[in-house]
């Protein structure tokens, strides 16, 4: 899969033909799953490679930066996943405000037209784009017409009886409600990262973790879970983790996602792992001492034990 930045100038424009669709993907949820499948069969008809043209930061982190929403996924998993649907260009286009400002033509002439050849662009019901977000899918389609692609909207997706939407799952996985989630996303919420050095705290207590390093801007969930594990030897590895501050060990900590594998003792210090939640155990709490900590831990391992059949 090819990436691109930044925007566009005459060295840096797309050298084929492309089948654009338009958004954060925060998560790739079903109803992005829905426009990427649409976006690949008519990529084909028409001749050109499907892209996605995505947006680093969140636009609310530039605008609202005190209620910009979670983050779902780093842009590193969104484009694995994108990868993995079939997705043959990625153009991430930095949001700032001077972008914010292009008048809607503009954004679609240097962007679309000049930038990735668009011969078909695929958008929700829902979209606007452009200076002060003037620009609807009725606008979208007039500027196709002069401009030479075809412009397509696609209807809201749902699942679990409700609009399958990046709010939605965020909602759910505060909730701790894994198996909504799941539902959205049609697979189960997870975080990937590198395994980097702790404090070495839970060998120490018995229960050694690897450490995975968060790209997410905060986590959309927190907690005790039971997780299963890829990227090691065997797939699917049933483990616990925890996700939260550690405030038992930290007045002022930051999040940490630790994983204490079952029935794993290897050394897997800078591995990639994926972390897959598959069930919420309880909120993070504050011990009175290390052995109430301690305690609390060989229970939530019994219980992940239970859940995952191991």
């Amino acid at each position: 899969m090819r990436m691109t930045h930044g925007w566009f100038d005459t060295q840096h424009q797309a050298t084929r033909p492309n089948a654009v669709t338009i958004g954060n993907f925060d998560g790739v949820h079903l109803g992005h799953q829905a426009m990427l499948a649409r976006l690949t069969a008519r990529a084909a008809s028409v001749g050109a490679a499907p892209a996605v043209l995505t947006f680093e930061p969140h636009p609310r982190e530039i605008f609202t930066p005190e209620s910009a929403p979670t983050r779902l996924t780093s842009l590193r998993e969104k484009l694995e996943i994108l990868r993995a649907l079939g997705v043959a260009h990625v153009h991430v286009c930095r949001f700032t405000r001077p972008f914010a400002a292009l008048p809607a033509e503009d954004f679609v002439r240097r962007i679309l037209v000049d930038g990735l050849q668009a011969r078909y662009v695929l958008v929700g019901d829902d979209f606007r784009f452009g200076a002060k977000r003037a620009g609807n899918f009725a606008l979208l389609r007039q500027l196709g017409e002069k401009y030479g692609f075809e412009a397509e909207s696609l209807h809201t997706v749902e699942a679990a009886g409700q609009r399958a939407s990046s709010t939605a799952v965020r909602d759910a996985l505060a909730a701790g409600d894994m198996a909504t989630a799941a539902q959205m996303l049609g697979r189960p919420y997870s975080i990937s990262g590198r395994v980097v050095g702790g404090d070495q705290l839970g060998r120490k207590i018995g229960y050694p973790t690897a450490n995975i390093q968060l790209k997410h801007n905060r986590p959309p969930l927190t907690g005790i879970f039971a997780v299963r594990v890829q990227g090691l030897e065997q797939p699917d590895w049933p483990g616990v983790a925890s996700l939260g501050t550690r405030p038992t060990v930290h007045a002022n900590g930051r999040p940490t996602l630790e994983v204490h594998l079952f029935n794993f003792d290897q050394s897997i210090y800078r591995r990639h792992l994926r972390v897959e939640f598959l069930h919420k155990l309880r909120d993070e709490a504050k011990f009175p001492s290390l052995e109430a900590l301690i305690a609390q831990i060989d229970e939530d391992a019994r219980q992940a034990r239970e859940m995952l059949n191991v």
